[in-house]
């Protein structure tokens, strides 16, 4: 008899940890059955406790955009780590490692590293809300900044009304100051600041939001956020710690830039790529924005781990390979080949699929045409999605567990990695 290792551990971690996991979203509870648990990776692959190998392209979501185990990366990290894993004082790798995202973002002047990405979310609002002496804040509905009690909202049922808690735990008068809209609603965005003139800090986005799959904002909502901000004195708080240096070698906002002339968001919230896969997120903005910062300023922020040797040795080595020439372009080519590949299948097999993507980053939806907002995300065809994921990785090809998050790819996967998970999708539409 086969013993599946992956139950087993699946029964032991339920145990002792809530769920069985220590991010929700690795449950499955959004398509059901057991999670494979992984017990080691390389390149493009993953293989499970079973010993069972699939073609990753969750990259441990988002930050393995060279893929798994890359040899250059590794090295760094164990010369790093033979100097010592932390001391709780400066460094200069972590200047170093400063210094070359300021140089490939243009919007920041200054950074402050951190540990993760909520982290990095919440002491940008913090700080945004330091430097205009004001506490409300906008996020659209549908975009996930981390798990910091006050983006831990619902939307509310009117126009520009304050959201209720989507989190037990988190009382009311915690995200009072919330203001909860609709992603790429301009009507909306304009009503609210009328409705709180002179009360909003910052209005927080996702460039394009990953957690509700991939929907982009249009330049016209980018363009009408930056208008707004500027004319009612609030600042703009772009959250790229999934598509900074994954969509392009600039971040989102260089992508709008080209669009939109003269484009910059005011603070900018790092994670994922920058770490290498290591824990380290950032958040940077304008000098005179991060100087109001302890210990320069009144905004207090600390951490026992920001700035870790390791994981700046980790991302240094990341960002250098990934600005090689080309780089972006390549990766941007490789994610279009099997995005058309799939909804190709998908076509031929009389499925409603439609798929955008940019850089390193996909999402696909099974829907006649691409949604704008959370709304027309959530009509998605969620059985139809799980028996998809399901027959995909029995076959040994690793998406997303859940239809609301985005996927992704690296530069480790070859063109057979794609043409072998395309042949699978054919298969698995089949049977839907």
């Amino acid at each position: 008899m086969t013993i599946d290792k992956n139950a087993q551990l699946f029964e032991r971690a339920r145990q002792v940890i809530p769920g069985g996991v220590n991010s929700p979203v690795r449950a499955f509870n959004a398509v059901g059955g057991t999670p494979p648990f992984i017990a080691r990776a390389q390149g493009a692959y993953l293989w499970d406790a079973n010993g069972k190998q699939y073609v990753d392209y969750i990259g441990s979501w988002g930050p393995m955009i060279l893929g798994h185990g890359q040899a250059d990366v590794v090295q760094a990290v164990q010369a790093a780590l033979l100097d010592g894993f932390s001391f709780g004082a400066p460094t200069e790798r972590e200047v170093a490692l400063s210094e070359a995202i300021l140089r490939l973002i243009p919007s920041m002047e200054m950074v402050r590293l951190v540990s993760s990405g909520t982290e990095a979310g919440m002491s940008a609002i913090r700080l945004a809300r330091g430097y205009t002496g004001r506490n409300k804040l906008i996020k659209f509905n549908g975009c996930y900044h981390g798990h910091a009690d006050a983006l831990l909202v619902k939307a509310g049922s009117g126009l520009a009304t304050f959201g209720a808690s989507s989190s037990a735990g988190v009382p009311a008068e915690v995200v009072q100051d919330t203001v909860v809209l609709e992603y790429n609603d301009i009507a909306q965005l304009e009503e609210a600041f009328a409705k709180y003139e002179g009360q909003i800090a910052c209005v927080m986005m996702e460039p394009i939001a990953g957690n509700m799959n991939f929907v982009r904002a249009t330049p016209e909502f980018t363009l009408r956020i930056r208008q707004l901000c500027d004319a009612h004195g609030a600042l703009m708080i772009y959250d790229e710690v999934m598509t900074g240096f994954r969509v392009a070698l600039g971040g989102a906002q260089s992508i709008y830039a080209q669009q939109l002339p003269g484009f910059q968001p005011d603070i900018t919230v790092m994670g994922k790529v920058i770490g290498g896969g290591m824990p380290m997120a950032a958040f940077g903005a304008r000098r005179e924005i991060m100087e109001k910062l302890s210990p320069l300023g009144p905004v207090y922020q600390a951490g026992t781990l920001s700035g870790n040797p390791i994981a700046t040795a980790c991302g240094l080595k990341t960002l250098e390979l990934i600005s090689q020439p080309g780089f972006h372009e390549r990766l941007h080519a490789q994610t279009g080949k099997l995005m058309a590949g799939i909804k190709a299948e998908a076509d031929a097999a009389g499925i409603p699929f439609c798929v955008d993507h940019q850089g390193g980053l996909f999402g696909f939806f099974l829907l006649p045409e691409l949604p704008s907002n959370y709304d027309a995300v959530m009509k998605s065809d969620k059985p139809l999605f799980n028996k998809f994921f399901h027959g995909m990785l029995a076959r040994g090809h690793y998406f997303a567990p859940a239809l609301y998050e985005a996927g992704f790819v690296s530069s480790a996967h070859t063109d057979a990695d794609i043409t072998s998970t395309i042949e699978a999708a054919r298969e698995v539409f089949k049977t839907l």
